[in-house]
C-alpha cells in the first residue's frame, strides 16, 4: 500500500500521515473526538498494519468500544483517553469534522468493551484486501478461535500494535479452526534473502502462524550480530595467542597460556571479570572449531528469530553458570572456552525441537539432531579427556569440563523457556519467574561459596599463573 495514503477514508477530510490521532472523550464519557497529536504510533512491520490499524480502530472500532480508561484496559501508545475541555476553536470545529459516524450501541450495545466475532469478520471483509494474506489469516484465526463469540478490545489493540499477547496465543490454539491459507514451504516466486528467513522459520518455530508471522516482519534490521560479533572476537583473540604462543594446537600446554587476563583461575577468582571472560580463550583449534561451528549453526538462527536480547541473555547465563559451577564443584580447576553459552543454546534448541516433535517442519529433523547431539557428545568427551590428562605443568590441573554442564542446565531451564515463547513477553510468563529466580538463587549461593568455602575447607589450590 502506498504510503502517502491517507489516514481515514470514511471521514469528510485526509490527516496527513505524519501525525497520528489520539482520543478525548469529555467528561461524562458519551462524546468521543479524533484530535491530533504529535506522538507517534508504534510502528508495524509493515504500512499495510497501520492502514488496517487506522481504517478499523478510527473509522469504527473506536465507535465500537467504549473509552478503554473506563474499562480498565490499556490503549496503544499515542492513543489517550481524557476530558475535551478545549474552548471552541478552529481546531475544535476541524476535530469534529473527524468524528467517526457509527455509534456505540450499534455494535456494543451492552456498553461491555467487547465486539462480536461476526461483526469483526465483516471488518476485516471490508478492509482485509490491503492487507498481506498471512496477517489476514491470523486476524481470522484471532476472530474464530474466541469461542465465546466476542472480541476483546485489547487483544484486537495489541495486534494491531504488532505486540502479540497469551490470550492471542490461546485463541489460536483453541481455535475451532484451521488456518486454511496454503504452507509457507509451498510459496514460489522468492528471493534468495525471503528464502533464507523462510528457511530459519521453519528451524526454529514450531507453529505454522509463528512461521507466518515471522516470515512478514523480518527485515534483517538489526542483523544477527550479538553471535557474529562474540565469534569474531574469539577467532581474533585465539590468532592473537596462536601467534604470540607459536602454538595452535593445544595451547593449553604452554606455560604461558594462563598468564593471559582471560582465563578462569582458582587462584584468581576475586578477579570478576573472569567469570565471563574466559569465553574467548580456547585450549586449541580443536576446541574452538567445535564450539564456534555449533554457535553459528544453532545461534545464529535463534538470533535472527528471538533478537540479541533474549539469545544474548541464555548464552550468557550460561556462560556465568559454567564458571560458577566449576568454582563449586572442581574447585582447583582453571577454565577457557566457550561451551558454557553454547551448550546452553543447543540444549535449549534441541529441549524445544522435542517438545514441539510433531510441529517442527525442518527437513531431517532425526539425523540432524543426532549429529548435533553427536558434535555435543565429542566436544564433551574431548573436554573430560583433557581434564584427566596429566598436565604439562603440575600441580595445575588442566581446564574443567564441567562448564559444559552447567550450560546444558541452563539452557532445558531458562533457555527453554525463551525459546517457547517467540513474541510473547517473558516478564509475563510465571514459569520464566521461577527459573530465573532458581538461577540468581544459584548465582547468589555460588558467589558466597567462592567467598568463603575456599579458606573453611582449606583447599589447595595450584600457585598463581
Amino acid at each position: 500500500m502506498d504510503k502517502s495514503s491517507p489516514r481515514m477514508t470514511g471521514g469528510t477530510r485526509e490527516a496527513p500521515v505524519n501525525s497520528s490521532p489520539a482520543v478525548a472523550a469529555n467528561a461524562e464519557g458519551e462524546e468521543i473526538e479524533v484530535l491530533e497529536s504529535t506522538d507517534v504510533l508504534p510502528v508495524a512491520p509493515e504500512d499495510q498494519w497501520k492502514s488496517l490499524f487506522d481504517k478499523l480502530f478510527f473509522d469504527v472500532v473506536m465507535a465500537t468500544w467504549p473509552s478503554p480508561s473506563r474499562q480498565g484496559q490499556q490503549m496503544p501508545k499515542g492513543i489517550t483517553a481524557k476530558g475535551c475541555q478545549r474552548d471552541q476553536s478552529a481546531e475544535e470545529a476541524d476535530c469534529d469534522k473527524e468524528k467517526p459516524h457509527h455509534t456505540t450501541q450499534e455494535y456494543d450495545p451492552e456498553n461491555s468493551g467487547f465486539i462480536s466475532t461476526e461483526r469483526f469478520r465483516d471488518l476485516l471483509a471490508t478492509h482485509g484486501s490491503e492487507l498481506d494474506p498471512h496477517k489476514l489469516e491470523v486476524l481470522l484465526a484471532l476472530a474464530d478461535g474466541n469461542a465465546d463469540g466476542k472480541i476483546c478490545y485489547q487483544d484486537f489493540v495489541n495486534l494491531m500494535s504488532n505486540k502479540r499477547s497469551n490470550s492471542f496465543r490461546r485463541a489460536i490454539l483453541q481455535g475451532s479452526r484451521q488456518l486454511k491459507g496454503c504452507s509457507l514451504r509451498d510459496e514460489v516466486g522468492l528471493g534468495l534473502s525471503q528464502r533464507l528467513v523462510r528457511h530459519v522459520a521453519y528451524e526454529t518455530l514450531p507453529r505454522e502462524v509463528d512461521r507466518k508471522w515471522y516470515f512478514d516482519s523480518y527485515t534483517y534490521c538489526p542483523p544477527p550480530w550479538l553471535i557474529l560479533a562474540i565469534t569474531i572476537a574469539e577467532v581474533a583473540v585465539f590468532m592473537y595467542y596462536g601467534f604470540q604462543l607459536d602454538r595452535f594446537v593445544l595451547q593449553v600446554s604452554s606455560p604461558s597460556f594462563l598468564k593471559s587476563p582471560l582465563p578462569y583461575h582458582p587462584q584468581l577468582r576475586a578477579q570478576a571479570w573472569r567469570y565471563l571472560s574466559y569465553v574467548f580463550m580456547h585450549t586449541g583449534i580443536e576446541h574452538l572449531s567445535l564450539n564456534m561451528a555449533m554457535q553459528l549453526l544453532v545461534g545464529v538462527p535463534l538470533e535472527m528469530v528471538h533478537g540479541a536480547l533474549r539469545i544474548g541473555l541464555v548464552y550468557m547465563c550460561g556462560v556465568l553458570a559454567g564458571s560458577l559451577a566449576v568454582s563449586v564443584t572442581d574447585m582447583t580447576a582453571p577454565v577457557v572456552g566457550s561451551s558454557g553459552g553454547v551448550y546452553a543454546l543447543v540444549s535449549a534448541h534441541l529441549a524445544n525441537v522435542v517438545i514441539n516433535w510433531s510441529g517442527m517442519k525442518c527437513q531431517f529433523k532425526l539425523f540432524r539432531m543426532a549429529m548435533a547431539l553427536v558434535c555435543m557428545s565429542v566436544e564433551f568427551g574431548r573436554a573430560v579427556w583433557l581434564r584427566f590428562y596429566p598436565p604439562a605443568f603440575p600441580p595445575c590441573p588442566n581446564p574443567s569440563f564441567v562448564a559444559h554442564l552447567g550450560g546444558v542446565v541452563v539452557g532445558l531451564t531458562l533457555g527453554v523457556v525463551v525459546l517457547q515463547n517467540y513474541e510473547q513477553r517473558l516478564q509475563e510468563q510465571s514459569l520464566f519467574w521461577i527459573f530465573f529466580c532458581v538461577y540468581t538463587l544459584f548465582v547468589l549461593c555460588a558467589v558466597f561459596w567462592n567467598i568463603f568455602a575456599y579458606s573453611l575447607l582449606d583447599v589447595r589450590l595450584p600457585p598463581p599463573p
